[in-house]
C-alpha cells in the first residue's frame, strides 16, 4: 500500500494537486460513448472502494475537489453533512463513493465543485458538417468511437474495479481522448471553422475547470480533484505546465 509521509502544508509550499480521471459510476449516460458498465456497488468493488479511499486520504487532502453542477452545491454539502453524521447511505455516483469518503477520512468540513456548466462542447455544427460534406472524417470519427466503445465495453466485462481506474488513468487513454478531437478540428477550416469552434468549446469548459482548480490550489493547499477520464486528460496537460502547483501522480495510489 502506498503511504506518505506526514506533512504540514506551510503558505511557502507550493500547492500539490493530484487528478484522479473515472468513469462515471452511476452510469449517467451523457458522453459521446455510451456503454454498459461495472457494478460499484457489488461487494468486491465495496471492498476496493474503501481500501483505495483509505490510501488516497493518505495524501493528506486539504481540499477535495468533484465534478458535480455548482448549481447544486448547497444540497451536495447539507448531504455531505448528513454523510459525516452517518445520516447517509451512497449512491453509486463517485461524487459519493469516492470523493464523500475520501473527504470525510481526511477529516474535512465539506467538498467542492470545480465543474464548469455554462460552457459544453458544442459539437452539432461539425457533425451536421462531416454528415453532409465530409464523409471521410465521419467515417473516421465513427469508426474510433465504435473501437472506444467495443474497447469499453470489453474492460468492464473483464476487468476489475481496480483494473478499470488504472486503465483510465494511463497517458495512452488520454492521448487516445483528446485525439478525437484533433481529428474533426480541420473540418470547415477556411470557411467558418466548426471543427475548430467545436474543439475550443471543450477545451474552454476545461480552461474554466482548471481555473476552479486553481482558485483552491493556493500555497500549500493539498488538493485531490476527481473527474471524468476526458477532462483529466486535458487538465493534466494543464497542470503540467503550471509553474504555480506541482503534480503528484494518482497510479501509485491505484
Amino acid at each position: 500500500m502506498k503511504t506518505v509521509e506526514k506533512h504540514t502544508p506551510t503558505a511557502d509550499d507550493k500547492a500539490a494537486v493530484m487528478l484522479l480521471g473515472v468513469f462515471h459510476f452511476g452510469n449517467p449516460q451523457k458522453d459521446l460513448v455510451q456503454t454498459n458498465q461495472i457494478n460499484v456497488m457489488t461487494a468486491e468493488s465495496q471492498h476496493y472502494l474503501e481500501e483505495l479511499t483509505d490510501r488516497l486520504s493518505q495524501f493528506q487532502p486539504t481540499v477535495v475537489l468533484l465534478e458535480f453542477n455548482p448549481a447544486h452545491a448547497a444540497r451536495m454539502g447539507e448531504e455531505y453533512g448528513r454523510y459525516l453524521n452517518n445520516d447517509l447511505a451512497l449512491s453509486p455516483d463517485e461524487v459519493y463513493q469516492l470523493g464523500f469518503r475520501i473527504a470525510k477520512k481526511s477529516a474535512l468540513a465539506t467538498i467542492h465543485s470545480f465543474d464548469e456548466r455554462t460552457i459544453a462542447w458544442q459539437a452539432e455544427p461539425m457533425l451536421d458538417y462531416i454528415k453532409a460534406h465530409d464523409p471521410i472524417t465521419q467515417a473516421k470519427f465513427e469508426a474510433i468511437l465504435a473501437q472506444i466503445s467495443h474497447e469499453i465495453e470489453q474492460a468492464h466485462a473483464t476487468l476489475s474495479l481496480a483494473e478499470l481506474l488504472l486503465d483510465a488513468n494511463l497517458e495512452e487513454k488520454d492521448t487516445l481522448n483528446k485525439s478525437l478531437y484533433l481529428l474533426t478540428n480541420q473540418v470547415g477550416a477556411g470557411d467558418q471553422f466548426e471543427g475548430a469552434e467545436a474543439t475550443a468549446s471543450w477545451w474552454h469548459r476545461n480552461f474554466r475547470m482548471y481555473a476552479n482548480i486553481q482558485r483552491y490550489a493556493g500555497p500549500g493547499e493539498r488538493v485531490l480533484a476527481i473527474g471524468g477520464q476526458g477532462h483529466m486528460a486535458i487538465l493534466k496537460d494543464l497542470l503540467k505546465i503550471d509553474q504555480e502547483r506541482d503534480a503528484v501522480d494518482v497510479r501509485p495510489y491505484l
